[in-house]
């Protein structure tokens, strides 16, 4: 089978052979510029801002490929819009290269709200910012920490701690107002149920402080009596003593309904009560 080389002297299967290589060689390197595109290369077209099917449809035309790096999310960009490529546009470079382009996310990931309450308003946006999100309304209640976060919400709905968002949403918060020039006669709240006495004084300003529950624990604490409250109406010397707006007042809650000799009165002015 192979009597055509073995019957040949060996000098000249060696010549034989380098001949052959060096017409490889040579085919190879005048092979190079149709292997490389040599002077075939054109400018890179500006994609960015165009959808995803239109940023492709364009690198084909131009004979580039495309391949997506990464993708992310921006609120204010289309979803599975272009948000950077790779070279940029007006770049020149050989054809049949690829680019490399991040798209924008068509659905926003989901944030975890951290706890908020108690927390500066300074804090909080910083907090939100950083998670990609945004500063809806903000509004005051009264409160004696001043600029304090008392609650958020988003589309109306209250946000508890762990509570999870869209990316790009904007969070509605309530502020403490801190405490106001108003004073008011400190509210008999003794006898009252925990819900009356929160709708009283939350209607005039004040807002309820610590609670502690007297006994067994208490499953229904809107329905639990308030037996002692801090601060009461009078002094030890039986004199009004007098709470500001956004102060606070603590108060004691037991099951059974405690036996009082007066009932409760509404806040009054002070020049009222002391006439």
């Amino acid at each position: 089978m192979f009597s055509f080389i073995t019957h040949r002297p060996l000098w000249l299967n060696i010549l034989t052979g380098l001949l052959l290589a060096l017409i490889v060689f040579l085919i190879f390197i005048l092979s190079l510029n149709w292997l490389t595109h040599h002077n075939e290369s054109k400018t890179v077209p500006a994609v960015v801002g165009k959808s995803f099917t239109e940023a492709q449809s364009i690198l084909d035309k131009n004979g580039f490929a495309m391949e997506v790096q990464d993708s992310i999310y921006v609120d204010t960009a289309k979803p599975l819009s272009v948000l950077k490529q790779v070279p940029e546009d007006g770049e020149i470079i050989k054809i049949n290269r690829t680019v490399y382009v991040v798209i924008n996310r068509a659905v926003p990931p989901l944030v975890e709200i951290p706890v908020a309450r108690g927390f500066s308003f300074r804090t909080m946006v910083m907090e939100l910012t950083n998670r990609g999100l945004k500063i809806g309304d903000t509004t005051y209640k009264p409160s004696f920490d001043r600029d304090a976060v008392l609650e958020m919400r988003y589309d109306g709905q209250l946000i508890t701690s762990g509570m999870k968002i869209p990316m790009g949403s904007s969070i509605d918060m309530v502020l403490g107002s801190g405490v106001g020039n108003e004073k008011f006669v400190v509210p008999t709240l003794v006898g009252m149920t925990f819900c009356e006495a929160k709708e009283l004084i939350e209607s005039h300003g004040l807002a309820i402080g610590s609670i502690i529950i007297l006994g067994a624990p208490i499953k229904d604490t809107c329905g639990a009596y308030i037996y002692q409250q801090k601060p009461v109406k009078y002094d030890a010397d039986g004199k009004f003593q007098y709470i500001r707006t956004g102060q606070t007042i603590d108060v004691f809650l037991q099951l059974e309904k405690p036996v009082i000799d007066s009932v409760a009165v509404p806040l009054q002015q002070p020049d009222q009560e002391e006439r």
